[in-house]
C-alpha cells in the first residue's frame, strides 16, 4: 500500500504506480485530522487487500473553475495546467475506486476541494469516475460535517458512481490528530467504510468476470427551467 505521507502536493502525482483506491486529502495540512481519517479508511483497506494511495492536494494554491468550456475541446485535461488538477485527473483514471476527505472550517467543505472537484468532474467529463465507488469524509471540531459529506456526495450521483456507506456518516470528531484518535466511534466509522469499499470493489469485479457490465445512461433530453 502506497501512501503519500510526505506532504507532497498533487503537482507532483506524476509516474506513480497504479492504485486500487485513490484517496484524497482536501486539507493543506499533510498529516492533519482529515489525513488521520484516511488512513484509518487505509488500514481497512489494506487488511482486506485493496491497495491504497493518499493524495496530499498540497498547500499551494488551486485555481478555481471558471466555466470557460475550454476542456470540451481537450481530452479529460482542464485548460489551466498549472496547479497540478490534470495530473490527479490522470491518477484518477487508473482507479476503481475514490474517497475524497475534507476539512471542516465553517459549516461546508474546504473551498480546496471544492475548486479541485469543480474542475476535475467538469473537465474530465465524468469518464475516469463512471460507476466506479466513491465515499466522502469530513473531519471536524464539532458540526458542519453532515452537510460536507452532503455536498461532495452530489459529485457522485452525477457521475453515476455508487457512494459508499459506512456505520454511520462518514465523520470524524477532534480539533487535532491527537483528538481524532480519540474518537473511538469515528475511528470505526472509517474502517467500517473501508471494508464496505473493499466489498463493493470485489462484487464491482466478479460481475464483470460474469459478463454484467455498466448499464448505459440516456443523454437525450435537457430541459430548460427559463423559457
Amino acid at each position: 500500500m502506497c501512501y503519500n505521507g510526505s506532504g507532497r502536493g498533487i503537482d507532483s502525482l506524476e509516474g506513480v504506480l497504479r492504485v486500487k483506491v485513490l484517496m484524497i486529502n482536501g486539507s493543506a495540512r499533510p498529516n492533519g485530522c482529515t489525513f488521520t481519517a484516511l488512513m484509518e479508511v487505509a488500514s481497512a483497506l489494506e487488511a482486506e487487500g485493496i491497495s491504497c494511495e493518499i493524495a496530499q492536494s498540497g498547500s499551494k494554491p488551486i485555481r478555481d473553475c471558471i466555466g470557460c468550456g475550454k476542456c470540451a475541446e481537450l481530452d479529460d485535461r482542464c485548460a489551466f495546467d498549472d496547479d497540478g488538477i490534470n495530473a490527479l485527473i490522470q491518477r484518477a483514471k487508473g482507479a476503481d475506486g475514490f474517497v475524497f476527505g475534507t476539512p471542516v472550517y465553517y459549516a461546508h467543505p474546504s473551498g480546496r476541494v471544492l475548486s479541485l472537484l469543480d474542475r476535475m468532474f467538469y473537465a474530465c467529463k465524468s469518464g475516469p469516475f463512471r460507476h466506479k465507488p466513491a465515499a466522502a469524509v469530513a473531519s471536524a471540531r464539532r458540526a458542519g460535517t453532515t452537510a460536507s459529506i452532503d455536498v461532495i456526495n452530489k459529485y457522485f450521483t452525477i457521475a453515476q458512481m455508487p457512494v459508499v456507506s459506512s456505520t454511520y456518516w462518514n465523520m470524524v470528531h477532534g480539533n487535532t490528530p491527537e483528538e481524532v484518535l480519540k474518537d473511538q466511534e469515528g475511528l470505526q466509522t472509517m474502517r467500517n467504510l473501508g471494508r464496505n469499499m473493499a466489498w463493493l470493489l470485489r462484487c464491482i469485479e466478479a460481475g464483470r468476470e460474469k459478463g454484467v457490465l455498466p448499464p448505459l445512461a440516456e443523454k437525450v433530453y435537457r430541459t430548460n427551467f427559463i423559457r
